[in-house]
Parts: structure tokens; sequence; C-alpha cells
């Protein structure tokens, strides 16, 4: 009589379990995507320079609209996703980076692929907290850190892979034309993604408690507040042409930030669900791993784009081969994240320091091969160098991801994600705009320089990288004596 009793819960969690694997794979596939948009087109600027005769401003508004967007959608769509349908916004942020990609492609100037990029940013950031908002309601306990360790996988891959994906297609295209086959790669894939998206992600979930208000003043709020913080990063490119002035937006991200906090509070009070529970913040883990991850990608971003600069402009290396050298991150990323999903329930954020320990020597690596190596050879040692650092990002990326949500509710989980996405985009901005500063003030943009010259800007572009790394390991260190304190190893 047992036995039959338990046979339908025992059938039901197999057929639980085989439904829940589609739908992973669908939103890792389409995090991949996003990924991998982001990280190839840096490689694709000089092609759509060539092609639309755009200018250095040009271009960078091009990579900062894409990344301002995809800031300024994130916690929106992700509180919606939490309160309407994950799926419903799964699917309209899919359409709408397809399309949006289209439209990239097509672009006949600079000024279209602009509004177009800023519209692929957009949709881009309407999808990604639904990713792992799904991630949150599909999987529990030690499953979602395997889960999270796949998802980090992913991100290292695409992450690494996206530059040699891109000189790829610019080789197949053309030097000047290559550039649009990137964004139409995006278009079957999205439509792929799209038709298994609408079969197999989960229809239902919980919602949080509290309500379903959008809080739209909050909402208007918080989108200036990103807009003053973003900006004036993303418009600093390092040349010597920066407008000054543009770090007055900093004063509205504070009294937009001040004014957004108020505003919480009271809506809060009033008995209704405000856009941000600000009450998440008090989670030890979940503040300390969005600090670790803003950090982290303030500085491996970073070091990504000193390589590329470095072996296209100061070794005048193709765009494939210097894609390539970012490969070993990649491979090293996938195995150690996939490894380290499975280590984050017994370890915890030990895990996470050892792994930034392991970045940090990679960095330093990259930054004795670039400088010391001779240039003939200069490319394989820095090969060999980001394979060290991407065993180390492996180890950091998907881990730090389990524990900053492993205290979230997940009704709460789109909402949570997307907050932790915002900060990995701020940091990667404020990371960028510092690091091209220091590169770009010892060779400036627009001229012919010795290879003893890109030495000094390559020294002071990872010097830079490694002091923000720096940083997210005193702050996983004193996590990690804070969960010790409490009487926590694992998670």
């Amino acid at each position: 009589m047992t036995d039959a009793s338990t046979a339908p819960t025992s059938t039901s969690r197999r057929s639980a379990s085989s439904g829940r694997t589609p739908a992973f794979a669908v939103c890792i596939a389409v995090g991949a995507l996003t990924i991998l948009d982001l990280s190839g087109v840096n490689v694709a600027l000089p092609s759509i320079q060539r092609s639309l005769h755009a200018d250095s401003t040009q271009l960078q508004l091009i990579v900062a609209g894409y990344a301002l967007a995809f800031g300024l959608t994130l916690i929106p769509s992700g509180r919606l996703g939490d309160t309407r349908s994950r799926k419903a916004m799964f699917v309209i942020g899919l359409i709408g980076f397809s399309l949006a990609s289209a439209l990239c492609a097509l672009a006949p100037g600079i000024v279209w692929l602009t509004v177009t990029r800023f519209l692929q940013g957009a949709a881009a950031g309407v999808q990604m907290p639904q990713v792992l908002g799904m991630i949150q309601q599909l999987y529990r306990g030690e499953e979602r850190g395997r889960a999270f360790g796949v998802f980090g996988a992913m991100v290292g891959i695409a992450t690494a892979i996206g530059p040699t994906l891109a000189g790829s297609l610019i080789a197949i295209g053309g030097a000047t034309e290559g550039w649009r086959l990137l964004f139409w790669f995006n278009v079957p894939c999205g439509a792929i993604a799209l038709f298994f998206a609408l079969r197999y992600l989960p229809k239902r979930q919980d919602r949080p408690e509290g309500g379903t208000q959008l809080d739209p003043i909050g909402l208007v709020l918080l989108a200036a507040a990103i807009l003053g913080l973003m900006l004036p990063f993303l418009l600093t490119t390092g040349s010597s042409t920066d407008d000054p002035k543009r770090w007055l937006w900093l004063i509205a991200f504070v009294v937009a930030g001040a004014a957004f906090l108020l505003w919480e509070r009271a809506y809060r009070r009033r008995g209704l669900s405000p856009i941000v529970h600000l009450e998440l913040f008090r989670i030890a883990s979940y503040r300390n791993g969005l600090l670790i991850a803003a950090v982290y990608f303030a500085g491996l971003p970073a070091s990504f784009l000193v390589t590329t600069l470095y072996l296209q402009e100061g070794l005048h290396a193709q765009p494939l081969a210097a894609g390539l050298v970012s490969v070993p991150f990649a491979l090293g990323a996938a195995v150690s994240a996939f490894v380290g999903g499975r280590l984050v329930q017994r370890f915890g954020r030990a895990l996470v320091v050892t792994g930034l320990v392991i970045v940090i020597v990679g960095i330093g690596a990259l930054l004795a091969s670039a400088t010391l190596a001779p240039p003939s050879t200069a490319a394989w040692f820095m090969a060999g160098s980001t394979l060290i650092g991407g065993i180390g990002g492996g180890f950091v990326i998907s881990p730090n991801q389990t524990l900053t949500l492993s205290e979230i509710p997940p009704e709460e989980g789109s909402a949570a994600g997307s907050i932790a996405q915002l900060g990995q985009r701020i940091g990667t901005a404020v990371g960028i705009a510092l690091v091209t500063a220091v590169f770009f003030a010892t060779v400036p943009g627009g001229g012919s320089h010795p290879v003893a010259q890109y030495h000094d800007a390559v020294r002071s572009g990872y010097l830079m990288t490694l002091a923000l790394l720096a940083v997210a390991l005193i702050v996983g260190l004193v996590d990690l004596r804070e969960r010790h304190k409490a009487g926590k190893r694992g998670i």
C-alpha cells in the first residue's frame, strides 16, 4: 500500500525533472546569445568604422547605447516577470532582440545603427532577468548550485568566444561589411530559441506577496538614477576630447537616487509593493555577492579590452587571431564553473575567494606575457595566461551567483537577479572607463606608436584591472570571515 501511494509521487518528480531540462536549455541558450553579442561587437568596431565612416565618438555610442539601454530595462522587466509572467517577458525580449538585430544588420548609416543598438540592448535587458528568475523557479537547493554552475560555464564560454565568433564572421563577410553577419547571426538563433521557448518554458509561477503594482514613479526615479550613474562612464573614451562636464551627470544620480530611496520607503509604508524591495539588501549573502560581482565585472571585461587593443593596435594582429587568444579563458571557465557549481554547497564563499586569487595570478601572468615576451610569441604566452584566468573565473561567477541568490525567495528571483545584472553592467561601465582612460593616456588614438609605448599602456591597464580584482578579493574575505563567525561553511 505504501509503494502504491508513493509511486505517483516518484513519477511526477521524474516528469517534472524531465520537463525542467529543455526549459533550462532554452534559458542558457538565450543567455549565451545575449553575451555573445555583447562581447563580440568590440571586435567588429573597426569594420563598422570603415563601412559607415564613423568617428571614435560614434563608435563609443554604439557600445554605450547598448549598455545603457540594458541597464535601464533590467529591473523593471525583472519586476514585471515576477509579478506578471516570466515566460511572456522572456518571449517579448527574445522577439525584440531578434528584430533589433536584423535592423542593426540593415543599418545604412551610423545613426540608424546607434538607435537600433539601443533597442537591442533594451530587449536584452528584458530577457536576461527572466533567465535568472527561471533558474530560481526550476531548481532548489543543491540542484540550483549545479544549474548555476552550467549557467556560469555558459557565461565564461560566451564572453570569451564572442570575439572569436565576431572575427570569424568578419573574415567570411569581408573587412568592410563583415560586421553585418554578426547581427544576422542572432536572427535565426532567436527564431529557433523562440520556438522552443513557447513550447517548453513553464507558464505557472509563484508570485510575490504584497500586490503586483508597477510603481511607475519609482520606475522613473530609478531610470534617472541609472542614467546619471552610467552615462558619464559610458561617454569616457580616454581621449583628450572627452568633455569634463559629463561628470555633472553624477549630481543627477545622487539627487534621483536619494529621491528613489525616499519614495520606495514611503511606497512600502502604504502597503504597496515597490519596484525594488530594499529589505533584500539586509541579506548579507545577497549584499556581499552583489559587491563582489560588480567589482569583479569592473576588472575582468576591461582586461579583455586591453588584450584586444594591444594585439590589434600594438602587434597588428587580425581580429580573428586577437579573438582566439581568449579561447583558453573560455575553456578554463567552462570546466571550472561546471565543477564549481558542485563544490559551492560544500565550500561556499571560500571557493569564490580561491577563484579570485587564481584570476589575479592569471592577469599578472597576462601582464608579464604582454610586456616581457617577444612580440612574435607574445600572443601564445598571453593565451596560456588567459587559461589560468579562466580557471579562476569559473570558480567566481557561478558559485558567487549561487551564493548571492541562495536566500532569495523564488518568487523574487527575476527582480533580485536583475539587480545583480545591473550591478555587473555598472561595474563593467566603470571598469572599462577607468582602464580605457589609463590605456589611451599612454597611446592616444589616431596615431602610430612603438611597441614599447604599448607596453607601458598595457601595464597601466592591467594594473588597474588588478587593483579592481583586489577590491573584490577583500570583499570576499570579509564575507568569508562573517560566514565563519556565523558558523557557515557552505551555503
